[in-house]
């Protein structure tokens, strides 16, 4: 019984490593600027995003794999992690702009209002992670989660937009596409053949 609340504490100490790691350098180094930052706490929220949304597809790959069972049981984590890596975003960007009226200024452009929708569509599935609210939603709590695929759209297009080019973004993205087109694949294959049968 102990061993996995021992298991969830390794794993947000593992999840909280690099959100620790880039407030201790802000923090300590001399030349390290809000901005220098934005990067790696964008980058880590998007890879949280990415895990948690590669679990299901590879739990219909891999059925009997137990590492990969106990990743889906500790899916909401990855989540959750995404969220507060999306919220040190922000706060790095919100220090490095320095003022609301430049902040407003370039709202507009598509590589920032892309990034400020992602991060709306991973509230409510963070708010609703917990046990009590999926029993208080019950059947409407999936549908609350299932807003982290467009915020991992929105994340996709707000880092090509805002780096101005696709390969880091799709090298990252490219394995969450692919089991995603895969699992798509079966499912209509089996829907297919069921029809077939009728």
């Amino acid at each position: 019984m102990n061993s996995l609340p021992a298991s969830k504490m390794i794993l947000w100490a593992v999840l909280a490593v690099p959100a620790a790691w880039s407030v201790l350098r802000y923090a300590t180094a001399p030349d390290i600027w809000p901005g220098d930052l934005l990067i790696p706490t964008g980058l880590w929220s998007a890879r949280m995003i990415i895990v948690a949304l590669m679990l299901t597809p590879l739990g219909a790959l891999f059925p009997t794999s137990r590492a990969v069972k106990w990743l889906i049981r500790h899916r909401r984590a990855f989540g959750v992690a995404a969220f507060g890596y999306a919220m040190l975003h922000l706060i790095f960007y919100v220090l490095d702009m320095a003022s609301v009226a430049a902040m407003l200024a370039e709202i507009g452009a598509p590589g920032i209002w892309t990034g400020w929708l992602a991060l709306l569509c991973l509230v409510p599935p963070a708010l609703t992670s917990s046990d009590a609210a999926m029993r208080l939603l019950r059947r409407g709590w999936k549908r609350v989660q299932r807003l982290a695929y467009p915020a991992a759209i929105l994340t996709l297009l707000h880092w090509v937009l805002v780096h101005d080019g696709m390969t880091t973004a799709l090298v990252h993205f490219a394995p969450l596409l692919c089991l995603q087109a895969l699992r798509l694949a079966r499912l209509f294959n089996r829907n297919f053949t069921q029809r077939k049968t009728i």
